[in-house]
């Protein structure tokens, strides 16, 4: 079954993001981003590029020639999504395709709205007995 771990508090979504592909890289998971709409998906591409200027987290498109060997994904479709060890969820709605994977990161920001909707996303999951982590990342202090 997928374990579920909540990134909460985050002042900027997509810098946690990249933060945590950094941090799949590291250990050698497989990395899917799913980012639904044309706009996330080439945010989040573009500052995986940038994302820190001594290191470099290799990633392209899921449908790109090289994703076999490539250890961060980025996906905008909910149909056939590649294999994966984790899934990163930057969309408001829960991944149609979430229990493919054994590992799901959701990432909720600090307006009300996001709140809100990751709220709902945690009692979807909740409810249908996924196991679920949470990280303050406003409780460590942590600048994200």
């Amino acid at each position: 079954m997928t374990t579920v771990d909540f990134y909460f508090n985050a002042h900027d979504r997509f810098e946690v993001a990249c933060r945590l592909a950094g941090k799949a890289c590291a250990q050698k998971k497989k990395l899917l981003i799913f980012a639904p709409g044309a706009d996330t998906a080439r945010r989040i591409d573009t500052l995986l590029w940038a994302w820190q200027s001594l290191s470099f987290i290799p990633h392209c498109r899921a449908q790109d020639p090289l994703a076999a060997q490539t250890p961060v994904l980025i996906t905008s479709e909910a149909s056939d999504p590649p294999d994966c060890d984790v899934l990163l969820n930057l969309g408001d709605e829960c991944p149609p395709f979430f229990e493919r994977y054994a590992r799901l990161l959701e990432i909720v920001g600090q307006d009300e709205a996001d709140r809100g909707r990751g709220r709902g996303r945690f009692k979807y999951y909740k409810e249908r007995g996924y196991a679920i982590g949470t990280h303050d990342l406003a409780a460590r202090g942590e600048r994200n």
